[in-house]
């Protein structure tokens, strides 16, 4: 997938922990490591507003397009 998903670099620049973030969020241990890891197929714009807001960041910050020979929009249509 071309997002990338730097949420471990911006908990380790604001030092704060997974669970932390979590529990001001109110979401999931689990959902945060699947978004951390990449794993994650979508994310909710109420769920990104709240990282943001307790992060004191912007999605920017979070989300970085990387285009890649699997990006499907990088392909030509013509063939």
């Amino acid at each position: 997938m071309p997002i990338r998903v730097n949420l471990d670099r911006v908990l380790l620049d604001r030092r704060m922990s997974l669970t932390e973030l979590a529990d001001r969020v109110g979401v999931t241990i689990a959902n945060l490591s699947i978004l951390k890891t990449g794993k994650a197929r979508a994310v909710r714009f109420s769920t990104l507003a709240a990282l943001c807001r307790e992060l004191d960041c912007q999605p920017g910050d979070l989300l970085v397009y990387e285009a890649g020979p699997d990006d499907p929009l990088d392909e030509d249509p013509e063939g």
